[in-house]
């Protein structure tokens, strides 16, 4: 009896062929009638495999291509745990859950990661994914981050490095492949920088490219308990200034852009005689119109004390602080629009339409308390 000879509807021969799946799992190569035994053999030195992983094999020889260690790396990091009884090939020969046998290699991908748990490329080779330009390129790294449940009984070896994470967020198909969104790349490949000045460019690329607002990032960098170092604190200082800079650039822009009257920029309001009423970004004194821009996130000077001791009652006091003194503004007449850095980047519009309908309902308000206006 031939012990070689397939078990599945799909011979060796297509396998590696130009358009096949070049990266397999060992679970695969058995439902496509490929023993345990020959592929041992076929991964021996000079034969026309390799194993890339435990359990991960790649169906020619030389050089990797960054693609096939990305999809190595899935594999590794998606492989079911143990199990008392094996799984059975599909009957109908579909290689996975959307039956893409022969496309290379995501429906051997995608039946690993969802059989163990999702996984997903992040860190670096994430950012790289989605663009960055002060990233290596993939071909240079040595190490691939791949995010998993912690739950997951893994290790790092070779190309591949596990990162954990309680709760993982919602993958971005990027090629095919499963990938980290940016935050949550930044935050996994800032825990692997010492020094502040690599942490700065990953943080204003990921601003000024367009990919997070900045705020998004910090709390990213909070929950995952990086901020309890000096340098990444550093970075995020000048990161929230960084992104401060952009926000008021596109209220000015806006402003300009749909017509609205010049207002008083960035000036300080005061009761005559009185306390102030705190600082606002933009404000027209006839129609006592102040607008605000929401550029808060998790405080980073957080170094002092650990997670569970800093962020949430910080947050809420600042919440607290926010709430009163637009409260206080608003019981002496003057409107307070708060407007986010996302919606003034995705929406500008709207939010030009949202500012002017409050400038044109000041005709039928009572007229304000008066306040004396200071430049900040």
């Amino acid at each position: 009896m031939n012990n070689d000879a397939p078990t599945f509807p799909h011979p060796l021969g297509e396998l590696t062929g130009e358009t096949g799946a070049r990266v397999y799992s060992l679970a695969r190569l058995r439902e496509h009638g490929v023993p345990a035994g020959r592929v041992a053999a076929r991964c021996r030195p000079g034969g026309p495999w390799q194993q890339l992983l435990p359990g991960v094999y790649l169906l020619h020889a030389g050089l990797p291509t960054s693609e096939e260690r990305l999809r190595a790396v899935l594999l590794y990091a998606g492989r079911a745990e143990p199990a008392p009884v094996p799984a059975q090939p599909s009957p109908s020969g579909a290689d996975g859950a959307d039956g893409t046998a022969g496309q290379a290699g995501t429906a051997g991908v995608g039946a690993a990661a969802s059989a163990g748990g999702p996984v997903m490329i992040t860190g670096l080779a994430a950012l790289a994914l989605h663009g960055f330009s002060a990233t290596p390129p993939l071909s240079s790294l040595h190490r691939i981050d791949v995010l998993v449940p912690r739950t997951r009984r893994l290790r790092s070896t070779g190309c591949a490095r596990i990162v954990r994470a309680r709760a993982l967020p919602r993958p971005e198909p990027i090629g095919g492949l499963p990938v980290a969104p940016v935050v949550r790349a930044v935050a996994d490949a800032v825990a692997d920088l010492s020094e502040a000045g690599p942490v700065v460019t990953l943080l204003t690329e990921a601003v000024r490219g367009g990919h997070c607002e900045p705020a998004a990032v910090v709390r990213e960098l909070h929950q995952s308990g990086l901020l309890v170092r000096p340098h990444v604190v550093a970075a995020v200082e000048t990161l929230l200034a960084e992104g401060r800079t952009l926000a008021e650039a596109r209220l000015y822009e806006m402003v300009r852009a749909h017509g609205l009257p010049e207002p008083l920029w960035n000036v300080d309001l005061r009761l005559p005689g009185g306390p102030g009423l705190g600082a606002v970004d933009a404000y027209w004194p006839e129609q006592a119109v102040a607008v605000e821009l929401d550029t808060r996130a998790p405080h980073p000077g957080v170094h002092s004390r650990t997670e569970s001791q800093a962020g949430p009652d910080d947050e809420e006091a600042r919440w607290s602080a926010t709430a009163r003194k637009r409260e206080h503004l608003e019981r002496l007449g003057i409107t307070v629009v708060h407007l986010t850095p996302a919606k003034l980047r995705e929406s500008p519009e709207q939010q030009a339409t949202v500012v002017r309908t409050a400038l044109t309902a000041a005709e039928d308000r009572d007229p304000a308390a008066y306040v004396t206006v200071l430049p900040r």
